[in-house]
């Protein structure tokens, strides 16, 4: 009864410890998620007028999105910097560079002089900021994973692996909330002046909330146990590849589906209502908003699911059901009526969410612990690195097909049927290493070198 008893405490002690440390990760990932789609929205709407030559309005433009892609490319740099950081320094040391790097060059942007003002460096500026960004994101999401799984039990470590994945919705629900509140409230001449700046810096009051909860929390009791063990290995990136080369295309394919859905209808889909729907950018970001409020719901179901069938069944569930209705969805939306329209946004945001909230479970699950945060990073950057390509793909398939209705549907296929084999391959990885059978980690555990403890 002793033990039991004990058990039991040391359960709920777990679980309260969690909750505080996932918390912190939140917050994190909701800053990051904030700050990345300010500058997305800002792109579409004011930067190409602000940064780039006023003569050519179209190259303007398109200069703006391919500084937007910056960010997307440079991930990978960042997660194999971080990565090894994290895998040798500790999960909650790194996560405080990586918040403190995002929140400072996003509130350097709102201070940005414009072309006007100081002509080519206006644009070379805003490219270092934004891949400086980009870095920063690339050993976010990684650790902001670890550090809810790594405190919690195994019981329940699906359902901390995907409540950081709210961050998404959040930055995106604060975003579009605030340049609507803006342009509600501010001519369009004061908002393309001087108004855009506030968001940029509104990152700073942020950031502090963030550092001060990330700077409450303890190292993971995982990493901790790595560091007593001597168990760190020395180069934890160039191992991923060596130890574990299958599990890292698993997590990468797995990946794609929650991230490229986001970038299909947060990002492609925005740009298409409005050339080829003809609907208008409010009645776009209140359909975003209206989906991304429901995720907020969703993915903690999601993830409560996740402890009780596993994040890789989860993941290929909403893959699965996003294949099926990837058509359907486009279909009804080429009618384009705001109900619609906002259907499209739930019905769309609901099954990939699936994929969304199991993603860290899924991966925390195939990788060693020792390679823990590099794997994450370098899986969920390559995935998002390739996400970046996916609205320009769609527009290209879009101009080929002459706008068809079932173009961008074409494309969300493809990433579902990516994703569906990618999950359950994972599940497999999973229950060979439950099993003992294929962790490439422990068998080759004699063969590392053992690293001192830090002290």
């Amino acid at each position: 009864m002793l033990v039991t008893d004990s058990t039991a405490i040391a359960a709920r002690n777990a679980d309260r410890n969690a909750w505080r440390v996932t918390l912190a990760s939140l917050v994190g990932t909701s800053l990051e998620s904030y700050d990345f789609y300010v500058f997305s929205y800002f792109s579409a709407l004011f930067s190409a007028a602000v940064f780039f030559p006023a003569e050519n309005k179209v190259a303007g433009t398109l200069l703006a999105f391919l500084t937007l892609a910056t960010s997307y490319f440079v991930r990978p740099i960042g997660a194999i910097v971080f990565g090894h950081l994290g895998d040798r320094l500790g999960r909650r040391a790194t996560l405080i560079w990586t918040i403190g790097i995002m929140g400072v060059s996003t509130a350097l942007i709102g201070v940005l002089p414009g072309y006007a003002t100081i002509g080519i460096a206006a644009p070379i500026l805003l490219v270092v900021l934004r891949v400086i960004q980009g870095i920063s994101l690339g050993g976010e999401w990684g650790g902001s994973i670890l550090v809810g799984v790594e405190h919690s039990t195994e019981r329940r470590r699906g359902f901390y692996a995907a409540l950081p994945q709210l961050g998404s919705p959040i930055g995106t629900i604060v975003t579009a909330v605030l340049f609507l509140v803006l342009s509600f409230n501010m001519s369009p001449g004061a908002l393309g002046a001087w108004g855009w700046r506030i968001p940029f810096l509104l990152a700073l009051p942020l950031l502090a909330v963030s550092l001060y909860l990330r700077l409450s929390i303890d190292e993971t009791p995982v990493f901790s146990h790595l560091v007593q063990e001597k168990r760190r290995t020395r180069m934890p990136v160039l191992d991923v590849f060596r130890l574990q080369p299958v599990a890292l295309v698993v997590a990468i394919g797995a990946a794609l589906l929650g991230i490229g859905s986001y970038s299909l209808m947060n990002t492609y889909t925005i740009s298409y209502g409005v050339t080829a729907l003809h609907f208008d950018y409010t009645q776009l970001f209140i359909a975003t908003t209206i989906g991304s409020l429901l995720q907020l719901v969703t993915i903690p179901l999601f993830g409560v699911l996740a402890t009780r069938i596993g994040s890789a069944r989860v993941v290929w569930i909403g893959a699965l059901t996003t294949l099926l209705i990837a058509f359907p969805m486009y279909f009804l939306l080429q009618f384009a009526t705001f109900p619609i329209l906002v259907g499209t946004m739930i019905v769309g945001g609901i099954f990939p969410t699936l994929s969304w909230a199991g993603l860290g479970g899924l991966m925390a699950d195939i990788f060693g612990q020792s390679i823990r945060y590099s794997a994450l990073s370098i899986a969920y950057a390559v995935a998002a690195a390739l996400s970046g390509l996916i609205p320009i793909l769609t527009e290209a398939l879009g101009a080929a097909t002459h706008n068809a209705w079932w173009h961008p549907g074409i494309v969300l296929g493809v990433l579902s049927a990516i994703t569906l084999v990618a999950a359950l391959a994972a599940a497999s990885i999973a229950r060979r290493r439950r099993e003992g059978l294929a962790d490439a980690e422990d068998v080759l555990e004699s063969e590392r070198e053992a690293v001192p403890a830090a002290h």
